[in-house]
């Protein structure tokens, strides 16, 4: 059976958005206030700027951390695990209601699409109190996929 061989493919930040839209599966990686990391499995989107955005609880480690320290990592995953995946760095911004609703908008609509009752959605991200991340890229690595080093392709 071939081996299947690790790839990198570097990309600037269109081809990194391009592919960042339609995987929502993430890890956010903040700093707690002793600087380790703090990770966050989330559902994740990209907004019509090109920031990543996130759903969250304005009492969540996350946002504590973020609001403290804006800098931050997100790890995106492919549906399957054994799929592409990239890193990128940036910095973020927790958003709080009144001003999250709108964005708040966006964010469901960049991972679900149309919802069928917009006013239902929004009453219920101000009953539940909902904020949104929003994280700007800086820096990314290359999107990469797992495997064997080429040099052990035929072995």
């Amino acid at each position: 059976m071939p081996r299947t061989i690790a790839t990198n493919t570097q990309v600037d930040l269109s081809s990194l958005l391009d592919f960042v839209r339609p995987r929502h599966q993430m890890i956010v990686i903040a700093r707690r206030q002793d600087g380790s990391p703090q990770a966050s499995p989330v559902s994740g989107g990209v907004d019509a700027e090109g920031r990543i955005v996130v759903s969250t609880y304005p009492e969540r480690a996350k946002a504590a951390n973020l609001r403290r320290d804006p800098r931050c990592s997100v790890l995106v995953l492919s549906d399957d695990f054994g799929g592409a995946w990239v890193q990128l760095d940036g910095r973020a911004e927790v958003i709080e209601l009144p001003e999250a609703l709108e964005p708040l908008v966006d964010y469901y609509r960049s991972i679900s699409g149309e919802h069928p009752d917009w006013e239902e959605y929004r009453a219920a991200m101000k009953a539940q109190g909902k904020a949104l991340i929003r994280i700007t890229p800086e820096r990314w690595g290359p999107i990469a996929t797992g495997g064997f080093p080429a040099r052990l392709a035929d072995g």
